[in-house]
């Protein structure tokens, strides 16, 4: 269901694990047709363990995917944040153009989400957003 970028770090490894286990099966001289399904079952078990952990629990689904991000609120940018994150001003600007700001100062808020992506609202997104939760 998933693109190749929404995949979180748990998925690329299960999927590398998966390729591991049946590559080795696929490349043995002898019939180990039965360990190779063990294994992949083995790994598909944990795999549905650790998704419905993640689930389960808050404090595991933020160690496993992290949090989003502050970047910028009210049009000021939360340079600690971007530093730590790898994200530079030409970033946000790209961000900006991407979702029609021309100028990084009048955004309201930008996220940075636990898949990598900016979220980006401006004013009227955050004032419409409040009028419906009252």
């Amino acid at each position: 269901k998933k693109e190749l970028g929404q995949l979180s770090v748990a998925d690329l490894v299960f999927i590398m694990l998966i390729s591991e286990v049946v590559g080795d099966v696929m490349r043995a001289s002898d019939d180990s047709l039965l360990s190779g399904v063990i294994g992949a079952a083995t790994i598909m078990i944990l795999n549905k363990l650790l998704k419905w952990w993640n689930y389960r629990s808050k404090k595991f689904s933020r160690f496993m995917e992290g949090t989003p991000v502050i970047l910028i609120r009210n049009g000021k940018l939360n340079k600690k944040e971007m530093q730590k994150n790898k994200i530079t001003v030409e970033d946000m600007e790209q961000s900006g153009r991407e979702n029609g700001i021309g100028d990084i100062s009048t955004i309201a808020l930008a996220i940075l989400e636990v898949d990598g992506k900016i979220s980006i609202l401006s004013d009227e997104h955050i004032k419409s957003e409040s009028k419906i939760e009252e």
